[in-house]
């Protein structure tokens, strides 16, 4: 383990493990260079025949650190940095696994949904949460929640920020598959064998021919970049982030 990063090669799988569970496995600029570079290294081994993202603890994910040691210089660094890592998983010709048993939120969700195969638990937490710190969903989220639930739902959890279930995900199209949180850990189990079990080539040209039939990553990655990047530079986000610390309500545009 590296950087609040677990990896391990099982035969066939490759795992890679967010391991900060007492923090909900918030991500640093260290991990999210980590996870980009474990999934490109992972890829181009040839006995790997399916990678699994997943979390420890009871989340996959809570998104970007922002704890009172976190600035403005980690912040632009987990957001230039998430952008390599969701092109390095969207990119993979293997197939890509995401495990969410739990939370799944901001980045994290982005890192999530940026897989090939997403199976939720039915209780999974999943949210863009941004709006309420006075930011813009990024990680590809603009593009890869749209391309899911069309544009009015991916409005509507990006302007709301509303918690939305992993069986409701489901049943939106944002996620692959929801199972009863007893049965999550053996459907994983079953999904991770048989993908391991298909033809490595033709495997990488149905999933690269679907994504880019339906996704604009690196333009979403553009404008998602430019647009956080002048984002984390107002005043609205500083009211975001303290509100957010103080455990309070924000009050933008004074």
């Amino acid at each position: 383990m590296s950087d609040g990063i677990a990896v391990s090669v099982e035969g066939a799988v490759g795992r890679i493990t967010f391991a900060q569970p007492a923090r909900l496995n918030s991500l640093d600029p260290e991990m999210i260079d980590t996870l980009g570079a474990e999934v490109s290294r992972l890829d181009s081994d040839p006995a790997v025949r399916v990678i699994v993202l997943s979390g420890e603890g009871r989340a996959f994910s809570a998104g970007a650190n922002i704890s009172a040691h976190a600035d403005i210089g980690d912040l632009d660094a987990t957001l230039f940095g998430l952008g390599s890592a969701v092109r390095a998983i969207v990119e993979a010709r293997t197939p890509v696994l995401s495990l969410v048993p739990g939370v799944a939120a901001g980045a994290g969700l982005s890192i999530a949904l940026a897989a090939d195969y997403v199976l939720v638990a039915d209780d999974a937490t999943l949210l863009l949460a941004f709006g309420g710190l006075g930011l813009m969903p990024d990680g590809g989220a603009t593009a890869l929640v749209a391309a899911s639930v069309g544009r009015a739902r991916a409005l509507r959890l990006a302007l709301t920020g509303e918690k939305v279930s992993g069986a409701t995900a489901a049943d939106w199209g944002l996620v692959a598959e929801s199972v009863a949180a007893e049965r999550f850990a053996a459907r994983a189990d079953e999904l991770t064998t048989h993908f391991a079990s298909l033809a490595p080539d033709g495997t990488a040209e149905t999933t690269r021919a679907i994504t880019d039939a339906v996704l604009d990553l690196e333009g979403a990655l553009d404008r998602e970049e430019r647009g956080q990047h002048a984002l984390l530079r107002t005043d609205d986000f500083v009211e975001g982030l303290t509100a957010f610390r103080e455990k309070r309500p924000p009050t933008f545009g004074r």
